[in-house]
């Protein structure tokens, strides 16, 4: 039940004095209210003891642990306690319930420090001192009498005691190790970050042409630095042609003298060629780096190869770094494996860790020499990405006003006939197919509320349910070249539609591959969950009754309570919490455990379900239902039809405001705080971190070995290993890292790789493997795919988070055996068809 479907809140004056009758709501003069008042005379129906009644006007919220709280530790200071946090030794969270009891009936309260708790308005007005002593920490512990003995009670009741002090120790040494530990790497990246200055880039603004070359001279370099040159022109971004086109040749040339350690001189040359764009109306940014002998002169000389008598103008800038790339990439695999070791054991949030691996992938740049300065690390960010999903999380906002998602809910358990699997397959595979032809992220924004009400309905667990779900998503978006942005990215290649990979090519033959995927893994999918529960263990009333307990408490912990009105809400938010799980314990008492595997009364259930999950706004439905339909015919139209001149964000951020002005939202902050600010801030995080580990060579670098693996094959099974080693490089690869800059990387190593007179490869069957790889690989972690964290963060604010192992153990086993098939496809039709012109 979610705090947003309630017409009205329980929170009356007669259901905070006792368990009267309801009266008028809690509000006019707050002044007058006693929050909680009363609640010491609810002894009777509870048994409480008349010795540690809580006295009126406080607010009450559970000591975890059972554990007294004595008066005087309420203000005691010492830097164990700052390094704790905000929750005491009992490790009092947001989550942490109310009222709770132990195994000898014994039930806990505690009394809140918090001044933000006031319980009247007098408590602002007479001063700090009253104020707090209103509200000390205190508990109150009573009893339910039970047939045992005294001396029995008293030794179980020590022995826990024993054992919970022993456990809460170690929490507390590992929480203040933690976060020690933390605290100083942070410290330590921020002073190495702030130790060199951004990096100075001055442009030199230069014209070639066939006939007149430019060159300069470099001379502050140190021993073995590396030279790092930008430069900025009319390019295609692909790998150049020398019989039909134009190009320009960057020539990098350092000559080390004979000296002390050397008798004779040495020379090396580097030469980078860049192809030039037919039309050349466009500013192209193209970077490399050269290992440099020493710290002697370098000459950087720059010349056209051009048709006709044309000047090319161009932009270079040059940089010194002072870390070699093994460094570089032994410093990046570093942070990586940081980062993935916080999400993964969950030590910080998500959002913390791409923070914090951000932070140190900055800090590790401006040690090695190139420290970008704010407007460049601000561009890092995939802008085109937030837009979109910002846009779909305010329509799908406004959309499940209309109760629409409960209304779906109904209709699959209609169809479903209370058989679980059924509705699961068709699920995945609706959401397979739309993926296939929309963006993944936007398919899982509609999907996982539907999806979540379904699984209340059926009373699922709703995680498995929607892991299934964005692992199919992922696997459909391979299929079709807009379902998922490696595919876009290759299919948009100039160089790669020369060699003949177009639109409907490209889609026709990862459609056929993607379908064999398909069939095998709805079988593998039932095998994976054989054992798993997927019927929760309670009844639906008990389930329903936790998740509403749940919503309620993080909605009080949402309130900021600036004034006395905000203060007295969220005391009565708890009050509302307290008793809920006081109906909670009676229904656990008298409940009978009966897991059904089908729901035999699903005929009989349809009629109720049909009345309380109905739709609840029929105008606010049409103008939701016309706004999005519009919305994805302009997606369908964006990926096909190249005139319109909108990126999916923008077109995501319009729909956002015609349905915005269409609903007459008054309440804007409503909608806002359903915005999922956490993921977005998540993804910024994570593309800066990408392109700081882009810029410590780390993808480039597995390009690199990859190309040299592949060329220490025997020519005769080159072909078919070549498949093999790209296509498990992209996938492990894409589950690690984001499968956009390593796409964009791999492209020009691959085709220079098909190019190379020593190797003879065809390019088709390299590119398909990268495309199949980078697409299923998404699968493999929960930051493997942007559909996954989406689906996780909005799963997170419904209450049914999972977390990364969670995901692990389902879309590993999922990703192994789908780049099996593929891998098995690619080779059948390219090794032993020959499907390589």
């Amino acid at each position: 039940m979610y705090l947003e479907n309630k017409t009205e809140l329980e929170l009356t004056p007669g259901a905070v004095q006792g368990h009267g009758p309801r009266g008028d709501a809690a509000g006019g003069n707050f002044g007058e209210l006693r929050l909680l008042q009363g609640f010491a005379e609810r002894r009777e129906p509870q048994k409480l003891q008349q010795g540690g009644a809580a006295a009126p006007g406080t607010c009450v919220i559970h000591a975890d642990g059972f554990i007294p709280v004595r008066q005087e530790d309420g203000h005691s200071f010492s830097v164990v306690n700052i390094l704790k946090g905000k929750s005491n030794q009992n490790n009092i969270t947001e989550r942490s319930p109310l009222l709770r009891f132990s195994q000898d009936e014994s039930m806990t309260y505690m009394t809140l420090h918090d001044p933000n708790f006031a319980g009247d308005c007098e408590a602002r007005e007479t001063g700090g001192g009253d104020f707090e002593k209103r509200f000390r920490l205190g508990s109150e512990v009573t009893s339910l009498s039970l047939s045992r003995s005294a001396s029995s009670e008293k030794h179980d009741s020590l022995d826990f005691s024993l054992h919970h002090k022993l456990y809460s120790n170690v929490r507390c040494c590992f929480k203040i190790s933690k976060v020690a530990c933390m605290f100083t790497i942070v410290v330590l990246c921020s002073l190495f970050f702030s130790m060199y200055p951004d990096r100075e880039r001055p442009w030199r603004m230069l014209a070639v042409s066939s006939t007149e070359s430019f060159s300069m001279n470099l001379t502050d370099f140190r021993d073995n630095a590396l030279l790092k040159l930008q430069v900025g022109g009319p390019f295609t971004g692909g790998v150049v042609d020398m019989t039909n086109q134009e190009f320009i040749l960057v020539q990098v040339e350092q000559t080390e003298e004979v000296g002390p350690r050397r008798r004779r001189g040495q020379q090396v040359i580097h030469n980078w060629t860049i192809p030039l764009h037919s039309e050349r109306d466009d500013q192209v940014l193209m970077t490399k780096t050269f290992e440099m002998l020493s710290s002697g002169a370098v000459v950087v000389s720059v010349q056209a190869f051009l048709q006709d008598a044309a000047v090319v103008p161009l932009s270079l800038t040059h940089q010194a770094l002072y870390v070699n790339v093994e460094t570089q990439v032994v410093i990046a695999a570093f942070i990586l494996t940081g980062v993935y070791v916080l999400i993964i054991f969950e030590v910080v949030h998500r959002t913390l860790a791409s923070m914090l691996g951000s932070l140190a992938a900055l800090a590790a740049l401006a040690i090695i020499g190139d420290r970008p300065s704010l407007v460049t690390v601000v561009e890092w960010i995939d802008y085109e990405t937030l837009a979109l999903l910002f846009g779909m999380m305010i329509l799908v906002a406004i959309f499940s006003e209309t109760g629409f998602f409960d209304y779906c809910a109904v209709k699959a358990y209609q169809l479903s006939r209370g058989r679980v699997w059924p509705m699961i397959i068709i699920l995945c595979l609706i959401a397979a197919i739309l993926s296939a032809f929309l963006d993944n992220v936007t398919t899982m924004m509609l999907f996982t509320p539907v999806t979540i009400r379904l699984c209340e309905v059926l009373n699922l667990d709703p995680r498995h349910v929607l892991i299934a779900e964005v692992i199919f998503t992922n696997i459909g978006g391979a299929a079709t070249a807009v379902g998922d942005p490696p595919n876009v990215i290759i299919v948009s290649n100039q160089a790669l539609r020369k060699e003949g990979i177009d639109f409907a090519g490209f889609t026709g033959y990862m459609f056929l591959g993607i379908c064999l995927v398909l069939a095998t893994s709805f079988p593998f999918l039932g095998m994976l969950y054989w054992n798993k529960k997927l019927y929760n263990k309670e009844s639906s009333e008990i389930v329903e009754l936790k998740h509403e307990i749940l919503v309620w408490r993080q909605t009080a912990q949402r309130i900021n309570p600036a004034s006395r009105e905000e203060t007295a809400v969220k005391c009565l938010l708890m009050q509302k919490v307290l008793n809920l799980e006081s109906l909670l314990r009676n229904l656990m008492k008298t409940f009978q455990r009966e897991i059904s595997q089908e729901d035999k009364n699903w005929e009989q259930n349809i009629q109720e379900l049909q009345k309380k999950h109905s739709i609840t706004d029929t105008v606010l439905l049409v103008k939701c239902v016309s706004v999005l339909a519009v919305v994805i015919f302009m997606f369908f139209l964006n990926s096909f039809v190249p005139s319109i001149h909108l990126d999916l964000g923008w077109i995501a951020i319009l729909g956002a405001l015609w349905l915005l002005v269409l609903a007459d939202i008054q309440d804007f902050e409503i909608i806002l705080h359903r915005v999922e600010w956490a993921t977005l801030l998540f993804f910024a995080g994570l593309f800066v971190l990408m392109e700081a580990l882009a810029q410590l060579q780390l993808i480039d670098y597995i390009g690199v070995q990859t190309a040299l693996l592949i060329k220490s094959v025997p020519e005769d099974q080159r072909l078919a290993i070549a498949i093999i080693l790209v296509m498990w490089v992209s996938a492990l690869a894409s589950s690690l890292i984001d499968n956009i800059p390593f796409t964009a990387t791999m492209i020009p190593v691959l085709i220079n790789l098909s190019q190379d007179a020593d190797v003879n490869l065809p390019v088709k069957p390299l590119i398909f493997a990268l495309a199949m790889g980078a697409c299923l690989g998404g699968n493999g972690t929960l930051i493997g795919a942007s559909a996954n964290v989406v689906c996780a963060g909005i799963a997170e604010q419904h209450g049914y988070g999972f977390s990364f192992m969670e995901f692990f153990r389902l879309g590993f086993p999922m990703m192994i055996m789908t780049c099996m098939v593929g891998m098995c496809y690619l080779l059948a039709t390219h090794v032993g068809l020959g499907w390589n012109m």
